[in-house]
């Protein structure tokens, strides 16, 4: 299988996250078969998206809900993270790295770290393709 070892963040967008099946050791298989190769193990996700709501507080550490341009996912522990600028407001556009905790019936992260990318339209406008490049190249 490829990807035995789970290795660094690995770029996704939420609907091929929400595909993606539970593997041992709190891995995630993520379904490859459409492009005639094995499942890619991954633990931890980069994922970029528009903010949409933000819940502060609470035991989770806060939770902010994004979309990127194939569906809404969830962040928890936002508040507990380095962002840099901030950025925990509707409507920013902000990557996130973070480990997988969920995938159906959309995807759920504990966040690692925040960043926000709403000034330069570039990032938005380029994720799906960057994505789509990363996984025509992993093997």
């Amino acid at each position: 299988m490829a990807g035995d070892a789970p290795g660094p963040p690995v770029k996704v967008l939420a609907a091929q996250l929400r595909g993606a099946a539970r593997g041992g050791g709190g891995t995630w298989l993520l379904g490859r078969a459409e492009a005639g190769r094995a499942p890619l193990r991954l633990r931890a996700v980069w994922m970029q998206g528009t903010v949409l709501e933000v819940e502060r507080g609470g035991a989770r550490g806060g939770s902010a809900r994004l979309r990127d341009g194939s569906g809404p996912f969830t962040v928890l522990g936002v508040e507990e993270v380095p962002k840099g600028r901030p950025c925990l407001s509707a409507g920013k556009y902000v990557m996130v790295m973070g480990v997988v905790r969920s995938c159906s019936p959309e995807p759920i992260l504990r966040a690692i770290k925040m960043t926000d990318l709403s000034e330069n339209p570039v990032h938005k406008n380029m994720w799906s393709l960057e994505v789509e490049d990363l996984h025509r190249v992993i093997p």
